[in-house]
C-alpha cells in the first residue's frame, strides 16, 4: 500500500518484527529498500468483505496491489476485456435447512473393497429407520416441578414454509411425534458457516432445571497425544448424530417444542439439550472401550481410526465397522476417509510428522475483519482459542483483547487493539507444525516468567537432532500470583508446565530437562524447605523425574518471549524500585555503548595504522602468503573491525578515553582497580598499547586518588578450608556507622566464600538475631540453598544463642574470626573497603544518599574479575558475563546441552584458582618510603584529620593536593595548607602520596571544607534559585568544586558568610522583578517598587 493512501485512510501503522524485502512484478525491488511498516485495512470486492495486511511501500501510482499471494488463495475470475474481477464461488443467501443426510447415489463409492461386507453401515435402506431403545437412552430428570413455557418467536414466511417442510421430514422418520405436554420451548434458526441454517430448539428453561450429567468429554489435547507413533489413519462420521439415540421411555414429553403448526416432542436425542454430549460421549465410550486409546480415539460423533502399519489397521476399520453394524450406527461414505497419511480431525491437520492447523481455518484467520463491537472481539477469540496450542506466546498477544472484553471496560479500538488482532491473526497463519511425543525419548521443558505471565514449551529432540515443539504454554499470573517474588513465579512456571502436559511427563522413561534462565532453580530440589507453599510443591513434582538445567536468559529466547510480550503492561506491575534521578543523571553523563560503536565505524578509515589491514579485508585474494598471516586475527563484522573477537578501536579523537570512563568512571564500574578495568574493557574492545593506557587512566583518576586508602603493611588475611560448589560456604561481616538514611545506617555484607559473589544489604547497626535470620532467609536461602558453613566475627548479632540454635537446627557449621585479628574472616574484610571505596566516589556531599547507591555497588563488585578466582563472582556463579551498557557485539551464546559441563569445567577452574591464591597468601611486602621534591603536589591522609562529617567511612580518604613547601627530612614534609586548616602542616611521609595528573582529563579541585570557631563550612560558588517555605526563605546553592546534582536548599542563616553572593543574586533578582514590571506596563512605571526578600 502507498503511504499515502494508508495517511489518507487515517490507517494506524505498526512496526514489523524485522525488515522485509517485496519483489515487484518485474522482479525488481522498491527504490526504497526494505518494507519497516505494515497496516490493516477492511475492504470489499464484489460484495466478499474481507480484511488483509498490507505492506506500506511506494506502490507508483497504484493506491495499493493485492498481490500473487491473494489471488492465489482467492482464485478470482478476472475478465481480461472489460478489466473486471469477480468471485465464481459466492454462497447464495437463502433460508434453507442443511440437508446432512442427503442420499448417496453410490453408498459404496470410496469405501475400500474389503470393507464393503458392511455395506449395511453405508446404506440408505436401514438409514431412515428409528434406532431401537438402549441401555444408553438419555433421560431427563427434572429438578424441580412448574411450568416451563416460552413464547413462540416470530418468523419470516421463508422460515414458515422451511419449518413446515422440516417438520413433515422429522414425522415421516419417526423423530417427532404430536404431544400434549404441558411444558414446551420454542423453536428458532441458527446460521451455518456455509450458509445454510439449521433449525433448533431453544431449550434453555429446560436446561435450568434439569438435573445435570457429569459424564467427562475427552480433551482435545489429550485425545492427540495418543497418536504418536501412528502412521495410518481412517475417520468415520456417523450420520444421524445424537439423533442416534432415543429419548428414555417417558420422558419424552419433556422435549416438547411449540411452533405455529402445533406442538411436537420428540423421540430421540437433540442438538440443545444439557446432557446430550455427555449421553453420547458416554455411549461410544461404552461401545468402543476396549479400543479407546489403543487404535480408536472418539470425540463425539468423530471416530478416529490409527495405527502403525497397513496390516494393523485393516484390522483394527474392520472391528470397528463391525461394532457399528451391530449397534445399528451408519456412517456417509462420501464423509469418511480411509487409509491416509495426513487427515483433519477436530480441526487440526493430523499427520505422522504431527500436527497442523487446517489452511481453511487459516484462511477463515487472514480474512477475518477488523471487529467493530465487543461480541465480534468475542467471536473472534473463541475461535482463536481452538488454536492456541499452535501459538506460541497466545495469551500475552491477545491480551489487549481480553482486557477489551472485560465487563464495564468501554470500547476502545486503538493501535494497541489493531496490533493485537493482527499479530494474533500473523502467529495463528504462521504456527508450526507440533511434533508427536514419543515416551522413547527424553522430555525437554523450557520455562520462563516475566513479572505479568509465564511461558513454557515441551520440546522432544527429532531425526535431525534438533529440538521440536510438541506445544505451547502461555499464562498470565492471576490474583496472588502476581506478587509473587521472581524465584517463585519461575518455578510456578515449572509447576504449571508439569501440571499441563502431566499424561507426557508423569512416569518418563529418561529424566526430563528443565530448562531454567533463573540460576538459584537449579538446587531447589537440594534445599530445605521453610514454607508451605514450597511444601507444597515439593509434593507435587515429587512424582517426576526431572533435573533442573540453569540455561541464560540469551538462549532462553522461546519461552522468554512467551513471557515478556509487551501487551502485559496493562496488569498492576508489582511495586519497583526505580533508578533515582541523581544515579541516572551520573549514568547518562557516561557516552552509551551502542553510540561509541557507531564512531568507532565511522572512524575506522580515519585511522592511518588500520589502512593497511582495512585493504586487506576488502580484497583478501589478491593478498600474498605472508600479509595473509600477519592479518589472519582481523575480520570485518556488522561495519566493525574485529580482532581476535575483539572490537579494535581506531585512535582517533577521545574514543579510547571515552570507552575507559565508561568501564572505569561510570557508577556501573564503580572506579575499580587497574586489572579489574584492563578486564572490562578487554571483554569486548581492543587495541595496541591498551594496557599502558588502561593503566595510566586508572592511576590518574582524580576521584580514585583521593577516595583509595593508602596501602601500608599489614597482616595478611587467613585462609580458610575451601569449599567445592557455590554458596557452600558464606561469610558475614556489617559495616556500621554509615550516616542514617531513612531506618539505614548500616551494610549487611554476605560473601560466596567459592564465587566470591557478594550481596550488599542495607540495614540498621541495631540489627536483632530474628531479623538477621529473615535477611539470611531472605538473600541467601531462598535463592542459593543452605550453606554448610559460616565465617562471621564476634559480634553480638553473629554470636546470638538465636542464631546458634537456628545454625543447629538447620546443620550448618557456624564459625568466627579470632578476637582483635578480623582478618580470619579475609572474605568481607576485604570486601568491605571496597564497598566504602565505590560509596565514596558517587555519594553526595551530606553522605545521606549512599543507599540509592548500594545496588550499583553490588553490581561493580560482582562485574570485576576477583584475583583469587581469575573470574568475575557473577561469572563464576551463572557461566556469563552481564554487559554493562547495551551493546551492538555480536556475540557466540554456547549451546545449552554444554550447559552443564561448562559449568562444571568452570568451576574446576574456580576451586584450582582458589587452591593457587591460598598459596599465595604471605606477609605483606615490604615498602620503600615515596620521595617528593619541593614545589611538587602531594595527597595527605585524612585520618588523622577531624573533618566532623557524618561518617569517616564515606569521607574522602585523601585530601589536596597541597604543595610541598619543604623537605624536612626523608621523612616528613611541610606542605602549603589552606589557612582555615588549623593543624601543624608538617606530616610524615607514610601519610603522603604522589599526585598523578592526565592531561585529557582535568581535575575538578573539590577544596576541603573551612573550618570556622570549629564549625565544618563549604565554599559557596553561587546560588541558583530561591523559595518561601513557612514564611522563611530558602536559597538553592550551587558549592564550589561540586556539580549541580549536590546542590542544596539552604535556609538565609546558613549563608551569613557569603553575602556578598546572596547580596548580588538578591540584586539580579529585584532587576528582573522590575524588567517584569516594565514589560506589563507597556514600558511605564506609574510607581517606584523595591524588591527585597525577607
Amino acid at each position: 500500500m502507498h503511504p499515502q493512501t494508508a495517511e489518507s485512510l487515517c490507517l494506524p501503522l505498526i512496526d514489523l518484527p524485522s525488515p522485509r524485502t517485496v519483489t515487484m512484478l518485474d522482479g525488481s525491488s522498491p527504490q526504497a529498500g526494505k518494507i519497516w511498516k505494515k497496516t490493516s485495512l477492511t475492504f470489499s470486492l464484489d460484495g466478499k468483505q474481507m480484511t488483509k495486511t498490507f505492506l506500506i511501500c511506494n506502490t507508483g501510482s497504484h493506491a495499493a496491489i493485492l498481490g500473487l499471494k491473494w489471488l492465489d488463495a482467492h482464485n478470482p475470475e478476472i475478465d481480461w476485456n472489460t478489466q473486471t474481477l469477480t468471485f465464481p464461488h459466492a454462497v447464495p443467501e437463502h433460508v434453507a435447512i442443511a440437508k446432512e443426510e442427503e442420499a448417496d447415489k453410490n453408498p459404496l463409492e470410496g469405501v475400500p473393497s474389503e470393507y464393503h461386507r458392511y455395506a449395511k453401515v453405508f446404506g440408505e435402506e436401514e438409514f431412515n429407520k428409528l434406532p431401537p431403545h438402549r441401555h444408553y437412552d438419555i433421560g431427563i430428570e427434572l429438578t424441580e416441578e412448574g411450568p416451563l413455557n416460552s413464547p413462540l418467536y416470530s418468523m419470516t414466511d421463508a422460515k414458515s414454509a422451511t419449518l413446515k417442510d422440516w417438520l413433515r421430514d422429522e414425522l415421516k422418520a419417526g423423530k417427532i411425534r404430536p404431544s400434549k405436554s404441558p411444558i414446551s420451548s420454542p423453536v428458532m434458526f441458527v446460521p451455518k458457516k456455509d450458509g445454510s441454517r439449521q433449525l433448533v430448539v431453544d431449550y434453555r428453561r429446560l436446561n435450568n432445571r434439569t438435573k445435570k450429567n457429569v459424564y467427562p468429554l475427552p480433551r482435545p489435547d489429550d485425545l492427540m497425544a495418543q497418536l504418536r507413533g501412528a502412521k495410518i489413519f481412517t475417520k468415520l462420521d456417523l450420520r444421524w448424530g445424537y439423533n442416534n439415540v432415543r429419548v428414555k421411555e417417558g420422558d419424552e414429553w419433556k422435549t416438547a417444542f411449540r411452533t405455529k403448526y402445533g406442538l411436537y416432542e420428540s423421540l430421540v436425542m437433540t442438538f440443545g439439550l444439557t446432557n446430550a454430549p455427555a449421553a453420547f460421549q458416554h455411549f461410544m465410550n461404552e461401545l468402543f472401550k476396549d479400543l479407546l486409546d489403543v487404535c480408536v480415539i472418539i470425540y463425539l460423533d468423530d471416530i478416529l481410526i490409527y495405527s502403525k502399519d497397513d496390516a494393523s489397521h485393516t484390522q483394527h476399520v474392520h472391528e470397528v465397522l463391525k461394532r457399528l453394524m451391530e449397534n445399528q450406527l451408519f456412517c456417509k461414505a462420501s464423509k469418511c476417509t480411509f487409509h491416509v497419511t495426513s487427515v483433519e480431525y477436530l480441526g487440526i491437520i493430523v499427520s505422522d510428522k504431527g500436527f497442523s492447523l487446517d489452511k481453511l481455518k487459516i484462511q477463515a484467520v487472514q480474512e477475518w475483519p477488523v471487529p467493530t463491537k465487543v461480541k465480534e472481539v468475542q467471536s473472534f477469540l473463541g475461535f482463536a482459542n481452538f488454536l492456541c496450542c499452535f501459538v506460541a506466546n497466545f495469551s500475552h498477544i491477545a491480551r489487549p483483547l481480553h482486557n477489551l472484553v472485560k465487563k464495564d471496560i468501554p470500547w476502545k479500538w486503538e493501535v494497541k487493539e489493531q496490533e493485537a488482532f493482527q499479530n494474533l491473526k500473523d502467529a495463528i497463519t504462521n504456527a508450526p507444525v507440533l511434533c508427536h511425543a514419543d515416551p522413547t525419548k527424553p522430555y525437554f521443558l523450557e520455562t520462563n516468567a516475566s513479572g505479568a505471565a509465564l511461558g513454557s514449551i515441551l520440546s522432544q529432540r527429532q531425526e535431525d537432532g534438533r529440538l521440536h515443539p510438541l506445544g505451547f504454554l502461555s499464562e498470565s499470573f492471576k490474583g496472588a500470583k502476581q506478587n509473587y517474588n521472581t524465584h517463585d513465579k519461575e518455578l510456578l512456571a515449572i509447576i504449571w508446565s508439569f501440571e499441563y502436559w502431566r499424561i507426557f511427563l508423569e512416569g518418563t522413561l529418561h529424566p526430563i530437562t528443565v530448562f531454567t534462565d533463573h540460576r538459584n532453580l537449579e538446587y531447589w530440589k537440594e534445599s530445605c524447605t521453610f514454607n508451605q507453599r514450597h511444601a507444597r510443591w515439593h509434593l507435587l513434582l515429587a512424582g517426576y523425574n526431572f533435573q533442573i538445567v540453569y540455561r541464560p536468559g540469551k538462549q532462553s529466547g522461546k519461552p522468554d518471549a512467551l513471557s515478556r510480550q509487551a501487551d502485559h503492561a496493562n496488569i498492576p506491575p508489582a511495586d519497583q524500585t526505580m533508578l533515582p534521578d541523581p544515579v541516572f543523571a551520573n549514568v547518562a553523563l557516561v557516552l552509551p555503548e551502542k553510540e561509541l560503536q557507531r564512531q568507532i565505524k565511522q572512524s575506522l578509515d580515519q585511522d592511518e595504522s588500520l589502512e593497511e589491514i582495512l585493504q586487506f579485508l576488502q580484497n583478501k585474494s589478491k593478498a600474498p602468503p605472508s600479509i595473509k598471516r600477519a592479518f589472519k586475527d582481523y575480520k570485518m563484522e556488522a561495519g566493525l573491525l574485529f580482532y581476535q573477537g575483539q572490537i579494535v578501536v581506531p585512535d582517533v579523537g577521545t574514543l579510547r578515553t571515552d570507552l575507559l570512563r565508561i568501564f572505569h568512571d561510570s557508577p556501573l564500574a564503580g572506579h575499580p582497580g587497574r586489572q579489574r578495568t584492563l578486564e572490562l574493557v578487554l571483554r569486548n574492545y581492543y587495541w595496541p598499547g591498551i594496557r599502558a593506557d588502561t593503566y595510566w587512566h586508572v592511576d590518574s583518576c582524580e576521584t580514585c586518588q583521593r577516595i583509595r586508602k593508602p596501602k601500608y603493611a599489614s597482616i595478611p588475611p587467613q585462609p580458610l578450608e575451601l569449599p567445592t560448589r557455590p554458596w557452600q560456604h558464606v561469610s558475614y561481616d556489617m559495616i556500621v556507622d554509615l550516616p542514617k538514611d531513612g531506618n539505614h545506617n548500616s551494610i549487611l555484607v554476605i560473601i560466596d566464600s567459592f564465587t566470591k559473589y557478594g550481596i550488599f544489604v542495607k540495614c540498621s547497626k541495631k540489627l536483632k538475631a530474628p531479623e538477621l535470620a529473615e535477611l539470611f532467609l531472605e538473600h541467601v536461602w531462598k535463592r542459593h540453598g543452605m550453606p554448610k558453613k559460616t565465617i562471621s566475627d564476634r559480634g553480638r548479632v553473629f554470636n546470638n544463642k538465636f542464631l546458634k540454635a537456628l545454625y543447629k537446627r538447620l546443620g550448618i557449621d557456624p564459625h568466627f574470626s579470632s578476637a582483635y585479628h578480623p582478618q580470619s574472616n579475609g572474605q568481607t574484610e576485604q570486601v568491605n573497603p571496597s564497598i566504602e571505596h565505590f560509596l565514596r566516589a558517587y555519594s553526595g556531599v551530606n553522605q545521606q544518599d549512599w543507599t540509592k547507591w548500594l545496588p550499583m555497588a553490588e553490581f561493580a563488585y560482582n562485574n570485576a574479575v576477583h584475583s583469587s578466582t581469575g573470574k568475575t563472582p557473577f561469572k563464576a556463579l551463572y557461566g556469563w558475563e552481564p554487559t554493562l551498557t547495551p551493546s551492538n557485539v555480536p556475540t557466540d551464546v554456547p549451546e545449552a546441552d554444554d550447559l552443564a559441563q561448562t559449568m562444571e569445567a568452570q568451576w574446576k577452574e574456580v576451586e584450582s584458582a582458589l587452591r593457587q591464591s591460598k598459596q599465595r597468601m604471605i606477609a605483606g611486602e615490604d615498602r620503600n618510603p615515596v620521595e617528593f621534591e619541593v614545589g611538587e603536589e602531594a595527597w595527605l591522609d585524612s585520618k588523622n584529620v577531624n573533618l566532623k562529617t557524618l561518617s569517616p567511612k564515606l569521607t574522602k580518604r585523601r585530601l589536596g593536593p597541597f604543595k610541598v613547601i619543604e623537605k624536612i627530612s626523608n621523612r616528613a614534609y611541610r606542605l602549603e595548607l589552606p589557612p582555615t586548616m588549623r593543624i601543624h602542616n608538617v606530616f610524615y611521609v607514610g601519610l603522603l602520596s604522589k599526585v598523578k595528573r592526565d592531561k585529557k582529563r582535568a581535575f575538578k579541585n573539590r577544596p576541603p571544607p573551612v573550618t570556622i570557631d570549629g564549625e565544618e563550612e563549604y565554599e559557596v560558588e553561587g546560588i541558583t534559585d530561591a523559595k518561601e517555605r513557612n514564611r522563611e526563605w530558602f536559597f538553592r546553592v550551587k558549592w564550589k568544586g561540586y556539580g549541580s546534582e549536590e546542590n542544596t536548599w539552604e535556609p538565609r542563616e546558613n549563608l551569613k558568610n557569603a553575602g556578598k553572593i546572596l547580596e548580588k543574586y538578591e540584586k539580579d533578582m529585584r532587576k528582573k522583578a522590575l524588567d517584569a514590571a516594565k514589560a506589563l506596563r507597556g514600558g511605564q512605571c506609574r510607581k517606584r517598587r523595591t524588591f527585597s526578600i525577607t
